[in-house]
């Protein structure tokens, strides 16, 4: 709205102040992603996800507070002499919104992408693509409609289309609108609650993809089971329990360290072992096995017999 009411510099239009976002977010994008995160990375400081949401609303909040300035200054200009800014003024907006992208928008991606289990990756990554880019334009939209008597010009059109528009419209409120939502976004991820519960939920996730095999099915299969045999008054063995890989390799280790617990065999099966340390009073060790006795001298002449004159034929 504010582009269309500004005075082009040399062949650099409204439309093209667009190119600002992009060049911003390449600009600091490898600076943050090079320099930035890495310097602190060294130090043992890690930006929480919820964190990179608040500085990105930060930079929102600010990008805002720029369009405000903007519109102050084109009010004071045209009650002045009448003349319209230069749309440069879009640079400072524009240049700000690109640097909070780069921290909310990448996090949103990285958080629903490991978050997300593995059949739903790609799922996740759509869903947040529309909250990304779809879903800000759907509310946009319903502000604009909730919010239309400050699109208004004198005439009562909400067309602003000339300097004489924008001057007699309000559009200065609905930038302060934006500004309260962005703070809004600020304070609530900055708030504890919001941290941990975030927190709690990549932690989970990364339990998750140590151990594949335990997914929340299991999980809850296990929980019942457990409830089942404490109601009964009964414990629960190792025979009624479904272990996940990463628990059957742990007490394969204790086997192989302590002599108990369930022995690994091929193809994934799985046997007690017997105890190393511990031997029963009278209990001997199994014995050897002997070496094989020869066999019957009439079946070994025969089999020679046999198999001579392929040995001869071989040896031609």
């Amino acid at each position: 709205v504010q582009g269309s009411v500004m005075t082009n510099f040399g062949l650099v239009d409204a439309p093209m102040m667009n190119n600002v976002d992009a060049i911003s977010i390449l600009a600091f994008g490898y600076v943050i992603g090079n320099v930035i995160y890495p310097a602190l990375s060294s130090r043992g400081i890690k930006i929480a996800t919820t964190y990179k949401f608040a500085i990105g609303s930060s930079f929102g909040a600010l990008a805002v507070g720029c369009a405000i300035i903007t519109d102050y200054q084109i009010h004071r200009v045209y009650n002045q002499r009448g003349e319209a800014i230069s749309v440069l003024w879009q640079i400072f907006p524009y240049f700000l919104i690109g640097i909070g992208e780069i921290f909310a928008v990448s996090a949103a991606y990285e958080l629903a992408f490991t978050v997300a289990p593995a059949k739903m990756k790609s799922v996740a990554s759509a869903a947040n693509l529309f909250m990304v880019g779809g879903l800000p334009n759907v509310v946009c939209l319903g502000l604009y409609n909730a919010c239309r008597e400050w699109f208004l010009n004198s005439r009562g059109e909400a067309h602003i289309r000339k300097l004489d528009d924008y001057a007699s419209a309000k559009v200065v409120n609905y930038f302060w609108l934006l500004e309260g939502i962005a703070l809004f976004g600020v304070i609530i991820n900055i708030l504890p609650p919001i941290k941990n519960w975030v927190s709690s939920i990549e932690e989970a996730a990364a339990e998750t993809v140590k151990s594949p095999m335990s997914t929340p099915n299991i999980r809850k299969n296990l929980m019942q089971q457990r409830r089942k045999y404490r109601k009964n008054g009964n414990e629960l063995g190792a025979e009624t329990d479904e272990e996940t890989p990463l628990i059957q390799s742990r007490k394969h280790a204790n086997y192989l360290k302590y002599g108990n617990g369930p022995q690994l065999n091929k193809m994934g099966s799985m046997r007690a072992g017997p105890s190393l340390n511990k031997k029963k009073a009278g209990a001997s060790l199994p014995r050897p096995p002997t070496a094989v006795k020869a066999q019957n001298p009439e079946f070994v002449s025969q089999v020679r017999k046999k198999l001579l004159p392929h040995a001869n034929n071989a040896s031609k």
